[in-house]
């Protein structure tokens, strides 16, 4: 702790002369060269005192030019005169703007210096520049973003808090100049101050928002605009942190309007390539399908009729006309099944030309008069094969779960918990294909009724507490236990409102084979989270 500037001249000096002894081994009262530089040690703390005591008593500061001028040229001096520097220079700045900006550069090379502790005090120094003279700002938060970068940790809490202080004080000014930082494109700039900046963000800003965001509705608007020009060039992680930072301001909250959603979705279509080629990797491909499915029930009856086609293209693909010995991926099944009862729910008469059926909507879009009988054949006859392939496998499955419980009991625990994982994938490869059984049954009608609320529980999704009756499936089968349906719900349809257009047009391109880098799934899931 330093000594009180503006204590008696001859108790500092005494100070100072213990301090020595005491803490440099080397200093002597007997050693003309230390007795030398100690006196030119404590001449120059003495001027800086005496300079700090009249500016201090001085009713009008600006006229003691010579005494700040004088404490600016201290910070060319010893150690101990730096840190004092240190301290004095931002405390009287406000009042000599004509030496602003010397001030600035000999503050600026003290947090330069060798000494930890000069540096440290530097540091916090800085702030009380914008104290009374908030046009410095930005230019003292872009400094203390580059000494981010500092190896001492007690040097960088430093920095750290004293951005702290700026972000309290100025929360615009100081955001926009940490941004820049990330936003910028340019060649020239330090992609390691970038990285330290968007790690302070995320670990020290972002989770103080509701403090620091003040006016709420302001300052929100104004870091969504920092964090769209910050997209330009991020990368998968970056941009994943940007959006979900996003997503949890009130702006783009539970209580969102539709057009901030739809704002939502299309900074997320700012970084989409719609014509790259889609290069999704075999495994994801069930993710995709998944959080499709998931999605669906939120469609709108337009974006419905746009995808539906595609969906009818699948699962033709997915759904073999005759039995070949190969196997058919059920999960696949399951979520395009799914998928394509709740999209003609909302657009009916859509189905009629794709699978042959004749719904009578009164539009000219039922095209009664033409014949797509050949079509309805060909669906029904994957229908029937899918049903039979579901059938023979719940069989199995069914009587491989008696076994596994023939094993359980004379089994080691290692062993044990393996029969259990497989007990698992049993149960859930039930719940599919019971899915599967339920969702064709109703499309074998010319005229069926397709399943546009939430009585299916997919079979990776925990069913509900509240279940009702299941679905019935095919004759002669049995739904199991544990495969609960959820209750239906009417306002299903009303969730998305406004905000489906752009993740249907995005899904309609994957299935043509095109997609954005920026990976489908977390478009998908962007929205299912923002609309739950």
């Amino acid at each position: 702790t330093h000594l009180q500037i503006f204590a008696p001249l001859q108790f500092s000096l005494f100070i100072f002369l213990i301090f020595s002894l005491l803490y440099f081994p080397g200093f002597s009262l007997s050693s003309p060269s230390s007795t030398l530089a100690a006196s030119d040690d404590a001449k120059d703390i003495e001027n800086l005192y005496e300079y700090g005591e009249r500016l201090n008593e001085a009713k009008d500061k600006s006229q003691n030019v010579k005494d700040y001028e004088g404490i600016i040229k201290a910070a060319k001096g010893s150690s101990k005169a730096k840190q004092l520097a240190a301290q004095l220079i931002p405390r009287f700045f406000k009042h000599f703007p004509e030496l602003s900006s010397s001030a600035v550069d000999a503050h600026l090379d003290l947090c330069e210096e060798e000494d930890l502790g000069v540096r440290v005090q530097a540091i916090r120094g800085l702030p009380l520049f914008c104290k009374d003279t908030p046009e410095y700002v930005s230019k003292i938060v872009d400094i203390l973003a580059q000494l981010l970068m500092a190896e001492e940790n007690v040097e960088r809490d430093a920095v750290q808090k004293a951005l702290m202080s700026l972000l309290r004080q100025d929360v615009k000014a100081s955001l926009s100049a940490l941004f820049k930082h990330i936003e910028s494109i340019e060649e020239s700039t330090d992609e390691n101050i970038r990285e330290k900046v968007l790690a302070f963000i995320r670990d020290k800003v972002f989770p103080l928002k509701a403090e620091l965001l003040k006016p709420q509705e302001q300052m929100e608007r104004h870091i969504t605009d920092l964090v769209k020009k910050s997209l330009r060039d991020v990368t998968g992680a970056e941009f994943k942190m940007f959006i979900d930072f996003l997503k949890s301001l009130n702006l783009f909250g539970d209580k969102a309007s539709p057009e901030r959603v739809q704002e939502l979705i299309e900074i997320i279509e700012s970084q989409a390539d719609l014509d790259a080629q889609f290069d999704l990797p075999e495994e994801r491909k069930l993710d995709l399908l998944k959080n499709l499915a998931e999605s669906s029930p939120y469609t709108t009856p337009q974006d419905a009729r746009q995808i539906l086609p595609s969906i009818v293209q699948l699962l033709k693909k997915y759904m073999p006309r005759k039995r070949t010995g190969e196997e058919m991926n059920f999960t696949y099944v399951e979520c395009l099944l799914y998928t394509f009862h709740h999209l003609a729910s909302k657009a009916p008469n859509a189905s009629n030309s794709l699978c042959g059926y004749k719904i009578v909507t009164g539009q000219p879009s039922d095209r009664i008069g033409e014949d797509f009988s050949e079509y309805y054949k060909d669906f029904t006859e994957r229908l029937s094969c899918v049903e039979e392939l579901s059938r023979a496998t719940m069989k199995k499955l069914t009587q491989g779960m008696d076994e596994q419980n023939k094993r359980m009991a004379s089994a080691s625990n290692e062993v044990k918990d393996k029969i259990k994982t497989e007990k698992q994938n049993a149960t859930t490869g039930l719940k599919t294909c019971n899915n599967i059984l339920a969702m064709t049954q109703p499309l074998h009608k010319n005229s069926p009724s397709f399943i546009g609320d939430k009585r299916i529980n997919l079979s990776w999704k925990e069913p509900v507490k509240s279940a009702v009756p299941s679905v019935a499936a095919n004759a002669g089968v049995k739904r199991p236990a544990g495969a609960a349906v959820n209750g239906s719900n009417s306002n299903a349809a009303k969730k998305g409102c406004g905000a489906g257009g752009f993740q249907n047009q995005l899904v309609n391109r994957a299935l043509d084979g095109k997609i954005p880098r920026i990976q489908f799934l977390l478009i998908i899931d962007v929205q299912l989270e923002v609309e739950e």
